[in-house]
């Protein structure tokens, strides 16, 4: 099996219906119906991930993301806002906790989450870099497709959504929009890219909650003890795990 089709391969696995049923003891605030993955939880991402490889991968996508470029991108200097708020909605999902509203799990399984959500969105984000080695549209280096900082972004802004309910997902999803514009305005990434990014991004949020049923198991079953901090160092971000059997 050749690097392309493994690639493939490796996009296309999420996707099929597997009926993830959950039976945990220990959190009784979850609807363990939501784990199941059904064609409605997957088309929004799917859609994005074959609607940026079109336009990435065929000679009239090529000519549309000419044109956005030509729209979007910047005439007079460039912004390091994707830089540095790209990890803000992963930040939120611990952080809004702290203000007082309630998230869907508690912080060890919404660091399950996170972790398992991360691990899958960087494999998928750097298997296709290496595999399709599409050229940055400033000719910089053949590394540009998906885009990881959208796809960092609408992975965060989906957990939001799922721990917090649909208004403050408006409010990290709008976040996450205006990071991958802003990906296209810098002239690093391609409208594909960025597309593409954001489908791989929710993709892999959806599926860590597919999982949890089984990554709690191997964490929370082992009565260990997970701790997270959220880290930030101006240029760079992420979220630092300790676990202790």
């Amino acid at each position: 099996m050749n690097c392309k089709t493994f690639a493939l391969v490796f996009l296309i696995l999420p996707i099929t219906r597997l009926h993830l049923s959950a039976q945990s003891t220990e959190c009784d605030t979850v609807n363990h119906s939501s784990y199941a993955c059904t064609m409605e939880s997957i088309v929004l991402p799917v859609s994005c991930i074959v609607l940026g490889g079109a336009l990435s991968f065929t000679h009239v996508g090529s000519g549309i993301d000419d044109k956005v470029r030509d729209v979007i991108r910047y005439r007079n200097h460039k912004t390091a806002l994707d830089d540095h708020l790209q990890y803000l909605p992963t930040v939120a999902i611990f952080g809004l906790s702290l203000t007082g509203l309630k998230a869907r799990h508690d912080y060890v399984d919404r660091t399950i989450v996170t972790a398992t959500g991360y691990l899958l969105m960087t494999s998928v984000v750097q298997i296709g870099k290496r595999t399709f080695r599409v050229m940055r549209p400033d000719g910089s280096k053949a590394n540009s497709f998906p885009s990881g900082h959208t796809a960092t972004a609408f992975l965060g802004a989906e957990f939001v959504r799922e721990e917090y309910g649909s208004w403050w997902g408006v409010g990290a999803y709008t976040l996450a929009g205006l990071i991958a514009l802003t990906r296209i305005y810098n002239d690093r990434h391609w409208a594909s890219d960025v597309i593409t990014g954001a489908g791989v991004g929710i993709l892999s949020a959806r599926a860590s909650y597919w999982l949890l049923p089984y990554t709690r198991k191997l964490i929370r079953g082992e009565k260990a003890q997970l701790t997270a901090l959220p880290f930030y160092t101006g240029k760079s971000g992420g979220v630092s795990l300790a676990l202790r059997f």
